[in-house]
């Protein structure tokens, strides 16, 4: 699949050829042809130079197909009412950091001042110690007292704030690991994300000469939803990543968008990682899935993929396109195969 790009608004477009060409966009970026989507597709192809349709053509760049999450932020923006979930997310949580940041701050500079204002008193409080002792020629025990007294009261003072202060870094510290997870994790099925794959690749060692990408598409699977719901469609795709990350254990699998799943096998040639995809295949297929409330079977599920060994200096959409590429001729030979070159 080549990259979308924008078409040309130089002249009126007829509403039949507008019509072919949201077809096509919906056909090449496999979205359902659901009001929601056509209206997406309406507005990215209305308004070639708009910033939408320029969001698309980066995000596309490579023949990478937009991702379920991609369209919905995206789709968001176009009434101007709501955010993108990710994107609000991502707002609220640098929000929640930023906030936590500066009452930590705030703490830091309050414990400074109370330090060095108690460092005053002590001092103060001893200068009239010896003052009084010059004076009366002894120190009684009730100015010893105290002077102890405050210095506890302070102390124990300081050590609330140290400790609030320290609950405060430990709960940013949390909220900001948890984020960072949650940007490179499929809220669906568990997995990896698109951005947490095409991280992993851009880490493989360049002098690594062995290594193997895949892509899986599931077969139909528009007809799982049409026929028992998105519910039902939602739970194939948890039971598909599961088994996938199982057969390929020691690689990373990961839900590339919608119903596409990527696995990157590192450390092995293509043999091999034929031999993993392959096993990985079957096991899906050999599964009988069936409705949780009624028990009624969905039918076999079967996944196609499309296989291809990493290249050296090769980039992610070179590789990605291939293996795409790959997947779609499994797509034509009858599904429920797997392609290689």
């Amino acid at each position: 699949m080549l990259a979308w790009r924008p078409a040309s608004n130089d002249r009126a477009e007829p509403a039949a050829d507008l019509f072919d060409r949201i077809g096509a966009f919906l056909r090449d970026q496999r979205l359902q042809p659901n009001p929601a989507n056509y209206t997406f597709a309406y507005h990215v192809l209305s308004d070639p130079e708009g910033a939408l349709a320029k969001a698309v053509a980066r995000l596309t760049d490579g023949g990478i197909r937009l991702t379920r999450e991609e369209v919905e932020s995206l789709g968001h923006q176009i009434d101007g009412t709501r955010a993108g979930n990710g994107a609000e997310l991502g707002r609220k949580l640098v929000a929640q950091a930023q906030m936590q940041v500066a009452g930590f701050e705030d703490m830091v500079h309050r414990m400074r001042s109370e330090t060095a204002d108690f460092g005053k008193d002590i001092e103060a409080s001893t200068a009239a110690l010896r003052e009084s002792s010059a004076e009366t020629g002894r120190i009684t025990v009730d100015n010893i007292v105290e002077i102890a007294a405050n210095m506890v009261e302070r102390v124990e003072i300081a050590e609330g704030r140290l400790e609030a202060a320290t609950r405060e870094a430990a709960d940013l510290r949390s909220q900001l690991e948890e984020a960072q997870d949650n940007a490179r994790r499929d809220p669906l099925t568990e997995l990896p994300n698109r951005r947490a794959f095409e991280e992993a690749f851009a880490e493989l060692d360049a002098t690594d000469s062995s290594a193997c990408l895949a892509v899986c598409d599931v077969d139909h699977f528009k007809d799982v939803n049409d026929r028992f719901g998105h519910a039902v469609g939602d739970r194939v795709l948890r039971a598909i990543g599961a088994q996938l990350a199982e057969s390929c254990s020691g690689h990373l699998v990961a839900r590339y968008g919608g119903e596409e799943f990527a696995v990157l096998l590192s450390g092995v040639g293509s043999a091999r990682a034929k031999e993993i995809i392959e096993s990985a295949r079957q096991a899906i297929a050999a599964k009988r899935y069936r409705q949780r409330e009624t028990h009624e079977p969905l039918g076999e599920i079967t996944v196609s993929a499309g296989l291809t060994e990493i290249g050296s200096g090769e980039t992610f959409a070179q590789v990605f396109q291939r293996a795409d590429e790959l997947l779609y001729r499994a797509k034509l030979e009858g599904r429920n195969c797997l392609h290689l070159d």
